[in-house]
């Protein structure tokens, strides 16, 4: 992940580093519009939404960054990663002692780059007042892959003892975001930039449910987006979600170039038609949404 452009230092020398990353992460909608749209974001206190466990992996300790390589193993190989997922002999299913969903883990036969996969089977419906389903969590990572994000682990349908569920990549040695003691890499550019792609991602897709317990990062300080079963609803009202203060200009291209006859094929395999003109409701949101930023505070928006 290089970045051809910083971010004013005047915004990072103000907050520190930490604390804007914070701030863009998880400052809810609300606080985000009761600020004047031309000064820094506002300091992480306002925006600290409670912990939540994550639905498809524990979130493992925060204590400290694991010293391993990057744990986005399958970026490059996702082809291969999916039909590992689709066909990997499973030796044992674990219940997850935490998420309200009763999320599994599938451990599966050695000699695989991966050692495990979250199990889910939830089918489509309403649970506890929210509309979830396995197949939402496939439709993320389809709608990542077709934006080129690279941040949501891969997951396929493939049935389990009998069971017909989402198999989503189980990603090692990482740690779970702490928003009391939040962390930034050395590249301050890179950390924003995932950070606003990451808001971004979830106004698209319609990820109400995002929380320190569904963000993951490595010891590159890469941003791994996981639990998406509460995505692609039909509302697409943008005040419930997190909206970032700058914009990503590469993404938004992509975003902006988004049609149904490109989502339906891949997204459109596990979502309804209805959800896919949501996304396109949703993205044409967003854009009136930075058209205002742009009148506002001009090209300094964009992170190119």
């Amino acid at each position: 992940m290089r970045d051809r452009r910083a971010l004013s230092r005047s915004v990072g020398g103000r907050l520190g580093w930490p604390s804007l990353l914070t701030a863009l992460l998880l400052v809810p909608a609300h606080a985000v519009r009761a600020q004047a749209p031309d000064v820094a974001p506002p300091a992480p206190a306002q925006a600290a939404p409670p912990p939540a466990a994550p639905e498809t992996q524990a979130a493992p300790e925060t204590t400290a960054a694991p010293a391993t390589a990057c744990a986005k193993i399958w970026l490059g190989h996702e082809a291969e990663f999916e039909e590992l997922l689709r066909t990997a002999n499973v030796t044992e299913v674990k219940r997850i002692e935490i998420g309200v969903t009763r999320p599994r883990c599938a451990y599966v036969e050695p000699g695989l780059p991966f050692k495990r996969m979250a199990w889910k089977t939830l089918k489509p419906g309403m649970y506890r007042g929210f509309y979830e389903s396995y197949r939402s969590e496939i439709a993320a990572y389809e709608l990542d892959k077709l934006l080129g994000l690279g941040m949501v682990p891969p997951g396929v349908e493939r049935r389990i003892n009998g069971e017909v569920g989402a198999a989503i990549l189980w990603v090692e040695n990482v740690k779970g975001w702490d928003l009391k003691n939040p962390v930034s890499g050395p590249d301050k550019t890179a950390s924003a930039r995932q950070s606003v792609r990451l808001k971004m991602f979830d106004q698209l897709c319609g990820q109400i449910d995002r929380n320190q317990g569904n963000l993951l990062y490595d010891s590159e300080f890469h941003l791994i987006l996981i639990d998406h079963s509460r995505t692609f609803r039909e509302v697409v009202d943008l005040n419930q979600y997190a909206r970032p203060l700058f914009i990503d200009a590469e993404l938004w291209e992509r975003m902006q170039a988004l049609t149904m006859e490109m989502m339906e094929p891949t997204v459109g395999k596990w979502v309804s038609k209805g959800m896919l003109y949501a996304v396109l409701d949703r993205r044409n949101r967003m854009k009136r949404e930075i058209d205002k930023l742009l009148a506002a505070r001009g090209p300094s928006i964009w992170l190119r």
